[in-house]
């Protein structure tokens, strides 16, 4: 692409950045719609007050949208003009929309791991769901669940607390009463049904590979359907735990396509073809060499 003064950029904010697949999701878009747009990486130190001035920079720069990783998915929210009531909830935004005075906050987060088990046939509403951890993925994914009607969603967390915080306001914000906090400990007390397991937390990544949160073979018995948020490694632990139990596993690559993908559809006012998603995704497995 030529990039000339009617060039758009978007761009990621956060801490690491150089370790980011962003930058190939959104500028082989780009390339693949012809769009006259390229995606930077903004190494973003510090905390809330450094987030503000980079956002509110950004704005002055006419930057068209931004992305945002780790740790400033929280430290973001001051610096938002309006966020989508989606994140509001999750209190967590990934994606900055320009509009008129600032950004709008969305957490594509979420809207990209729902859209990614969709396209593996996983679907939320009526199902029984075990959700490993308490952290921000697993909040996400406890209001995600309640949102699209699960039946139960079985919290379970090495604090009991935080497993009961999270799970009182999910249930308090939702209006229901499905999400049930759970000492991780107590997974043998589950009930005796097949289960969709989100695992949420960060054990098994890379260098990693080798843990699990639960290695008990009978827990994994229960499990139709595992997800592991994580996509590096390709082949955590937990799934080679569900699978070698019987079940279907999957990795989080397909979330991280997802939620680029709404990010740009956002950004530029149009929907990706599933052909497209397609071409990226098999651009982001041979970038992490995983086979096809």
């Amino acid at each position: 692409m030529k990039i000339n003064g009617k060039t758009r950029v978007c761009g990621l904010i956060g801490n690491p950045v150089e370790h980011t697949l962003s930058p190939l999701i959104h500028n082989t878009l780009a390339e693949q719609l012809s769009h006259n747009l390229v995606y930077v990486p903004f190494l973003t130190e510090g905390g809330e007050k450094e987030v503000k001035r980079a956002v509110e920079g950004a704005y002055a720069l006419n930057i068209l949208g931004m992305n945002v990783t780790v740790p400033h998915k929280e430290h973001v929210l001051a610096a938002l003009k309006e966020m989508d009531p989606l994140a509001e909830k999750i209190k967590a935004v990934n994606t900055l929309v320009r509009i008129p005075g600032g950004y709008k906050g969305y957490n594509t987060d979420i809207m990209g791991l729902h859209r990614a088990m969709e396209s593996e046939g996983i679907y939320l509403e009526g199902e029984n769901v075990i959700l490993l951890g308490a952290g921000g993925a697993a909040r996400a994914m406890a209001f995600l669940c309640a949102e699209c009607k699960a039946e139960k969603v079985y919290l379970l967390n090495r604090t009991y607390e935080k497993a009961a915080q999270v799970a009182d306001e999910v249930n308090r914000k939702s209006g229901t009463d499905c999400v049930i906090p759970m000492d991780l400990s107590d997974y043998r007390s589950l009930p005796d049904k097949r289960f969709l397991a989100v695992q949420c937390t960060s054990v098994g990544l890379y260098p990693d590979t080798e843990k699990a949160v639960i290695y008990d073979e009978a827990f994994y018995r229960k499990i139709h359907t595992g997800y592991d948020v994580i996509y590096r490694p390709a082949n955590t632990r937990f799934m080679r735990l569900v699978e070698e139990a019987g079940g279907r596993a999957y990795h989080g690559l397909k979330m991280l396509l997802y939620q680029g993908i709404i990010a740009y559809e956002l950004w530029n006012g149009m929907k990706v073809s599933e052909e497209t998603a397609e071409k990226i995704y098999k651009r982001m497995k041979e970038e992490m060499g995983i086979e096809a």
